[in-house]
């Protein structure tokens, strides 16, 4: 038995910040925090959340302060971040961002009926957009 209920935040630090934030804003049109609370920080609304607590991506400026003094962090092992879409918007999300120039690789994950694309974001993390959809076969590649 565990407590999680939900995903509360995923952070990046990036040397892209200005980059970064048209990415996640503009491209995937994720609803950018007014009022940061750090200097050299965004946050962006991911969703409802558990509890008061929004689910939010954040990204801080790498060379810059934050309020408190994180872990050095010289590589990462993040693998990716997904974000979830609904099944009736996969397609039509697909081809906006196709047309963006963006490379996106798709995939059909049957144990779980999950279908998702995959793009890079500037600083080479991978990210999902998913969407339960057991009525779907795995698209062509």
């Amino acid at each position: 038995m565990t407590a999680i209920e939900g995903l509360g935040e995923v952070a990046f630090r990036t040397e892209r910040l200005d980059e970064m934030v048209a990415f996640y804003g503009d491209v995937l049109g994720l609803d950018r925090v007014d009022d940061p609370p750090f200097e050299g920080s965004a946050f962006f609304r991911a969703g409802d959340g558990v509890a008061g607590h929004t689910q939010v991506l954040v990204l801080f400026d790498r060379s810059g302060s934050v309020g408190y003094t994180p872990p050095e962090r010289e590589r990462t092992t993040v693998d990716h971040v997904a974000f979830g879409v609904r099944p009736e918007a996969f397609d039509d999300e697909a081809a906006r961002l196709e047309g963006l120039g963006y490379d996106l690789k798709f995939a059909y994950h049957e144990w779980v009926e999950w279908r998702s694309l995959y793009l890079d974001d500037p600083d080479g993390n991978s990210v999902e957009l998913v969407c339960f959809d057991p009525e779907t076969a795995a698209p062509a590649e």
